[in-house]
């Protein structure tokens, strides 16, 4: 043990890089991963398993590691959104919209584009492109398109709306709860500059995909005419859901007033929708995998962290920027951008946002506050790089191909490249303009 104690910091960076690796080779499930170096990191000491020394607390106990804060609130939004859609409440309102395109294919292109980001802002990502799917293969069979160019748009839309929120998007929850920032933080600081990249993205998207994008004038009548009077299975549940996910997100927006946390309020609407249903049956469904995912992974950065490791990777970032804010905004950005595109967001902010908190504890709020933000801008809009990028991008292409229209790899990377080239030098000149000039 005198060894593992001498090397703590060796021994926890390399549990965290092979871990790394085994996630991005996606060759065993990323929860398995997460647990056994968890497990592992339990194991050598590198956190500790009592919860007490002597009649002391131990600051160095494996579930001092966790965030709470982050599953509590994953685990109340997954049960609030779950509960929600099964009125059918989203689906009637992307039908009500699209009949308003009157079947035009670059309208239906923005529509569900704009749809998927505004509704991705507040439902997680994946659950949100679930939803829209469905209704994308039904309107390109109507209008005997390929689906592929509207997927690939919603796909983008939903990476990028989720930005814009505390909730939207699991990287923006965990720096919301390292930092300290409210929902309002987040739509004060990001909304903006979301809502840029959102309508230069479409319109990008649009002019790309123009010439697939072509339909008779009988297929658009069709679209324009939806039966939408059977979408909503259950009126009472649908007004019921989306009263109790109004006020939960009145209570976020409140919060810097109630100073209720987001994580307590998410909870109590949960408590309440379950009242109404057998929770036995949405528990199930909730993302089990996703929630183990986090606490592993939490232990895991705890081992670096109590090593002392992630203090020595802030120091060794503030060195190569010279202590430089510019230098330091521009570099979590734009690295949080690329590497975001090739492994899994989650996991490098999980690891990013302790180095942060480090950095705040040497060079001040002042200093940190606008790489807080770089980092949830190039984290979330770095997912839309590749096709592993972010899971709302897995399940599409998943789907797509059941559905018999596959989307490549290098296929995806031929839009999601620009997307993300054009989504950091905006956030960049934003970042420069409002926070660093």
């Amino acid at each position: 043990m005198d060894f593992i104690s001498a090397n703590a910091v060796t021994i926890s960076g390399l549990i965290l890089l092979v871990a790394y690796i085994f996630i991005a080779l996606e060759k065993i499930p990323k929860v398995t991963i997460a647990l056994i170096g968890a497990g592992l990191t339990i194991l050598l000491g590198l956190v500790s398993q009592s919860k007490m020394i002597g009649e002391n607390l131990n600051p160095h106990y494996f579930a001092n590691f966790i965030d709470f804060n982050v599953i509590f609130l994953l685990v109340s939004m997954m049960i609030l959104v779950l509960i929600a859609t099964k009125s059918g409440v989203f689906t009637w309102m992307a039908n009500e919209l699209l009949k308003l395109t009157k079947g035009h294919p670059i309208k239906i292109l923005f529509t569900l584009g704009l749809f998927t980001a505004i509704v991705s802002a507040f439902l997680d990502n994946v659950t949100t492109v679930i939803l829209v799917m469905p209704i994308t293969f039904a309107i390109a069979k109507q209008l005997e398109l390929n689906p592929v160019p509207i997927l690939i748009t919603e796909v983008f839309c939903s990476n990028i709306g989720g930005t814009a929120t505390l909730i939207g998007d699991p990287p923006n929850i965990i720096i919301g709860s390292a930092a300290g920032f409210s929902f309002m933080d987040f739509v004060y600081e990001l909304a903006p500059v979301v809502a840029v990249i959102l309508l230069v993205v479409l319109t990008m998207l649009a002019f790309v995909f123009k010439k697939d994008l072509v339909a008779t004038e009988e297929n658009m009548k069709k679209v324009a005419q939806i039966d939408n009077s059977k979408t909503i299975t259950d009126k009472k549940h649908m007004f019921r859901s989306m009263l109790v996910l109004g006020l939960v997100i009145l209570g976020f927006v409140t919060h810097d007033i109630t100073h209720i946390e987001t994580c307590i309020i998410a909870m109590v609407g949960a408590s309440i929708l379950l009242l109404f249903e057998k929770p036995a049956e949405i528990l199930e469904k909730v993302e089990w995998n996703t929630i183990f995912f986090f606490v592993g992974l939490f232990i895991i950065i705890g081992g670096l962290e109590a090593s002392g490791g992630i203090k020595l990777m802030a120091e060794w970032l503030l060195k190569i920027t010279n202590g430089s804010q510019d230098a330091t905004s521009m570099v979590i950005l734009w690295g949080s951008g690329i590497i975001s595109g090739i492994i899994d967001n989650i996991p490098y902010t999980a690891t990013m946002s302790p180095m942060l908190v480090e950095i705040q504890k040497t060079m001040g709020v002042d200093y940190t506050y606008p790489l807080w933000w770089a980092l949830s801008l190039g984290a979330c809009l770095g997912g839309n790089m590749t096709i592993i990028g972010a899971a709302a991008n897995v399940i599409v292409s998943e789907n797509a191909a059941k559905e018999g229209h596959p989307i490549g790899f290098m296929q995806f990377m031929k839009y999601g490249v620009p997307t993300v080239a054009i989504s950091l030098i905006i956030s960049s000149i934003y970042v420069y303009f409002r926070y660093l000039n």
